[in-house]
C-alpha cells in the first residue's frame, strides 16, 4: 500500500462529500448507498484514506459464485465438476479525480484480494462486473480474464493472484 494511505473499513465518521471519480453511478453510490449496503449486510466498503482523511479510493466486496460454465477451459483443468463455485465480487471500485494515476486503483485491488484470503469461507476466484471496456482494460491489466459469457465481466483465481502479486502482498 502507498505509504501515505491507509485502508480501513468505511464508517460513518469518513467524510464522503467530496469524493468524485468522474463517473457519476460510482459517486452517487458511495455518498449514498454503501452505507445501508454495510447496514443490510449485503456488502462491506473499504477506502483509501490519506493522512488528513480525506478519501483517495474506495471498493466494496460481496460473496458471490461462478458457473464452472462460464470459465475458460484451461482454468476448469484441475477444478471440481462443482456447477457453481463460491467467488468474492468487487462490486465497485473507484478513485478520486485527484489520485487518479498513481497506483491507488492497484492497491486496492491487493487489498481486496488479502482480505479475501483471510475470511475463513474458502473463495476461487476475485470477481468484477467492469462498467465499461475503460474499466476491464484495467482490470485485465492486473490479471483477471473475462468470462466466456460477457467480455465485462472479468476473474481472477485467487491462486493465480497470489502469484502474481506474490507473499509479500499479503500480511
Amino acid at each position: 500500500m502507498k505509504p501515505d494511505l491507509i485502508i480501513e473499513t468505511l464508517q460513518a465518521s469518513h467524510n464522503r462529500s467530496a469524493f468524485g471519480c468522474g463517473v457519476p453511478a460510482l459517486d452517487r453510490y458511495f455518498r449514498e448507498q454503501a452505507s445501508q449496503d454495510i447496514k443490510r449486510r449485503v456488502s462491506c466498503c473499504f477506502v483509501a484514506v490519506d493522512r488528513a482523511g480525506a478519501i483517495a479510493g474506495y471498493y466494496t466486496l460481496a460473496a458471490s459464485s461462478v458457473p464452472i460454465a462460464s470459465l475458460p477451459e484451461d482454468q476448469t483443468k484441475r477444478l471440481p465438476r462443482y456447477p457453481i463455485l463460491p467467488a468474492i465480487l468487487i462490486g465497485r471500485l473507484a478513485v478520486d479525480a485527484r489520485c487518479q494515476g498513481r497506483g491507488i486503483g492497484s492497491a486496492l485491488i491487493i487489498d481486496a484480494l488479502r482480505r479475501s484470503v483471510q475470511v475463513t469461507s474458502a473463495s476461487f476466484a476475485l470477481v468484477v462486473d467492469a462498467k465499461d471496456e475503460q474499466a476491464a482494460a484495467f482490470y485485465r491489466r492486473h490479471g483477471f480474464v473475462p468470462l466466456k459469457s460477457r467480455a465485462l465481466s472479468l476473474f481472477l483465481p485467487v491462486a493465480t493472484a497470489l502469484k502474481l502479486f506474490g507473499p509479500e502482498a499479503l500480511p
